[in-house]
């Protein structure tokens, strides 16, 4: 059995998918079933059982020795949430429970961490270890993945794998559910089909122009195979980026939008809202030779060609 949860959610539903087309389907899928309209993202997966996250670990100790590895994504993910107890319970806690059963039972973990522990980037985006403590996320969301990690590193007791994984800017099949917090491409697309043109935020930071933030951009599918390939591979333990390496502007992520939607451009810009304005990043983009120096070797979709599969393929299906 392999445990994945956040099933109902975005990256995991994805990454269960590509599971099932490497025949893994004896999959124990986590998650708050409780929302119907999330099921679109499980109904066509081939699983074992569905567990509610509340009831997940009951169940782990009396099936551990059922269970092959753990693929833990689930997760608050919304980085304008402000309370620090709900990421406390959900990401930290969580996953600290997570975590000591895993290596109590002796079985691989993969987590999710992500790009939002690097803060505004004053210390670069480079997965070394040794800089984790001093990081400065920016938001709680951030700090709670951040905090995670810490931890993870500080403790004696290990799984005999387990890798943390620093997502960039995501995008990709599955993410309609996650409002404000899905990627600039859904809401590329829904604006343009609704109203013909595109909004993005105006630049509030001198020597950058507007639509000229840059982001690391990386197609979900990308993720899922990354996924595999360390649950596959089992060996060189630890925290790792998982991006494309190459920063492109949301300019570029939003003509790659229209153009796939064959409609003419038409951008115009807002000004950030206040909520986010001061806790905005301007520019990320993941070292990723970590990863390389370990055999993923696999290329990245280009920005535009991972647009253009999700428009045609998704969007406008």
């Amino acid at each position: 059995m392999i445990v994945v949860t956040g099933a109902a959610g975005f990256i995991a539903s994805v990454v269960a998918g590509r599971l099932n087309q490497e025949n893994y389907n004896d999959l124990i899928l986590v998650d708050d079933f409780s929302r119907k309209d999330r099921e679109r993202n499980y109904i066509n997966l081939k699983y074992n059982k569905l567990i509610n996250r509340n009831d997940f670990f009951d169940w782990f100790d009396k099936n551990y020795s059922q269970v092959e590895f753990v693929i833990h994504l689930g997760a608050r993910t919304d980085t304008t949430e402000f309370d620090d107890n709900v990421f406390e319970k959900l990401n930290i806690n969580y996953t600290k429970n997570m975590w000591t059963r895993c290596a109590k039972y002796g079985i691989g973990l993969v987590y999710a961490s992500s790009a939002a522990t690097y803060g505004a980037g004053e210390l670069g985006y480079v997965d070394d270890e040794s800089i984790i403590p001093n990081l400065k996320p920016l938001n709680p969301y951030g700090r709670s993945k951040n905090e995670f990690d810490k931890w993870a590193l500080n403790q004696e007791q290990k799984p005999y794998f387990w890798a943390g994984l620093k997502f960039f800017n995501v995008y990709g099949p599955n993410e309609w559910h996650k409002g404000r917090m899905a990627s600039v491409i859904l809401h590329s697309y829904n604006k343009i089909k609704s109203q013909g043109y595109m909004e993005l935020f105006k630049s509030h930071k001198e020597g950058i122009a507007d639509g000229h933030q840059s982001r690391d951009f990386v197609y979900v599918k990308d993720l899922a195979e990354v996924i595999v390939f360390l649950m596959k591979t089992r060996k060189n333990s630890g925290i790792y980026n998982v991006g494309t390496g190459k920063a492109r502007t949301f300019l570029d992520l939003c003509k790659a939008t229209f153009k796939s939607m064959g409609v003419k451009e038409d951008i115009r810009f807002i000004d950030t809202p206040l909520d986010i304005r001061d806790k905005y990043q301007y520019f990320t983009q993941a070292d990723m030779s970590k990863l390389r120096s370990i055999g993923y070797n696999r290329p990245f979709t280009e920005l535009e060609d991972g647009v253009e599969d999700y428009v045609k393929n998704y969007l406008m299906k």
